[in-house]
């Protein structure tokens, strides 16, 4: 029999990247936190991302306020990831090489051109590189390829090294993290808002965060629900080989897959978008529409080992942006809604929602400009 749940002041639903980091936050400041994890910690979509940090590179043509909030944090990631590292004593993979987006044909080459003027006017450090000049700085490159931009501030980290550490760090500040703890309803309160857990347990806190990405909306309770939905995205790794001329220095994103390398010799080539895919079954159509992608930039994939697929569901909310604060029940704030930026948006997630978090229960009613765009009440219903 589990030992009985301690009383928190907070409870966070989802122990994934958004839910762990912002546990961590609040524990760090002396909070009593407990976090229920429905499967394993850190084990959803937060272990099948590709740990991209890349406001610039995926710059979208109306996501401006998603931009500057990635770019803010982006900026936070290199404190962030070293006071983590200190925090768990565990290394993260962040990485600076920067990114480079290419085209492979005529008409991507019109596309990233036209992305590259849309990045230019919003001040984003891109440069524009023909595909020799791509191929000098990434000799792996196919050198069929006419044009790319280079992002040199868009880094990556190693996502799973990510939450495996938070984990530890929230632990070591004093946070209570359960596992096999189903939450299926939240009963939002403004003083005591409960959760109750698959067994009929209920536990009463002062704030309950939820973060529980895709599953967010299945939790009972809260009505309206979150307006989010799960994408399915398969995606696939496979073995560098240096030895062998197989190695790449940079994430490479192309018209139909991106490849990320790691430092522990994996390049983890993603991802499909699957809107209505409710299954995590990792197809053979999903793979090779993914070898294809990456073949056609960066040929030597054909010659690299393949040693793991797998897929899962990104929390998207209906103008894919986060939805980040308070709700519109009592007592509960939001953590979800990343979509693709989990990864990225981790610090700024962590550290504004803990932040609010404080302020709610010091009884303070204003907001944080930086989470303004991206609060849950933006809709309607």
């Amino acid at each position: 029999m589990p030992e009985p749940l301690p009383s928190p002041e907070v409870v966070v639903v989802g122990g994934g990247i958004a839910g762990l980091g912002v546990a961590w936050e609040l524990a760090a400041r002396g909070r009593r936190v407990v976090v229920l994890e429905r499967d394993r910690l850190g084990r959803g979509t937060s272990w099948a991302a590709a740990g991209m940090l890349a406001p610039s590179a995926e710059l979208g043509f109306e996501e401006l306020d998603l931009y500057a909030l990635g770019r803010e944090s982006l900026a936070r990631w290199r404190a962030f990831a070293r006071r983590l590292e200190a925090a768990s004593g565990a290394e993260v993979g962040y990485r600076e090489e920067g990114t480079l987006v290419v085209a492979d044909d005529r008409d991507s080459l019109h596309a990233l051109r036209r992305l590259f003027r849309f990045q230019e006017e919003h001040g984003a450090p891109v440069e524009w590189l023909s595909g020799e000049e791509a191929v000098d700085l990434e000799p792996l490159l196919s050198p069929r390829l006419p044009g790319a931009v280079f992002s040199p501030e868009d880094h990556q980290v190693d996502h799973r090294a990510v939450v495996a550490a938070l984990a530890v760090a929230a632990r070591r500040a004093g946070a209570e993290l359960r596992e096999g703890t189903a939450v299926v309803h939240i009963g939002p309160d403004v003083e005591a808002p409960t959760v109750r857990l698959g067994d009929g347990t209920e536990v009463v806190a002062r704030v309950v965060v939820l973060a529980a990405g895709a599953w967010s909306p299945s939790i009972g309770g809260l009505d309206p629900a979150p307006p989010v939905r799960g994408v399915k995205g398969q995606a696939l790794a496979l073995r560098l080989d240096p030895e062998r001329g197989l190695d790449l220095g940079h994430v490479v994103r192309g018209p139909d897959a991106y490849l990320v390398p790691k430092a522990d010799g994996r390049l983890i080539v993603g991802a499909t978008s699957e809107e209505g895919v409710t299954d995590r079954r990792v197809t053979a159509g999903g793979v090779y529409r993914l070898l294809e992608g990456a073949v056609e930039i960066v040929p030597g994939v054909e010659e690299m080992e393949l040693v793991e697929t797998w897929a899962a569901h990104r929390p998207a909310s209906r103008d894919h942006a986060p939805l980040l604060g308070r709700s519109p029940h009592p007592g509960v704030v939001y953590a979800t809604g990343h979509y693709r930026h989990g990864v990225l948006l981790a610090p700024v997630t962590a550290e504004e929602v803990a932040a609010e978090v404080d302020r709610l229960l010091d009884g303070a009613a204003e907001t944080a400009p930086v989470l303004a765009p991206f609060s849950p009440l933006r809709f309607p219903d």
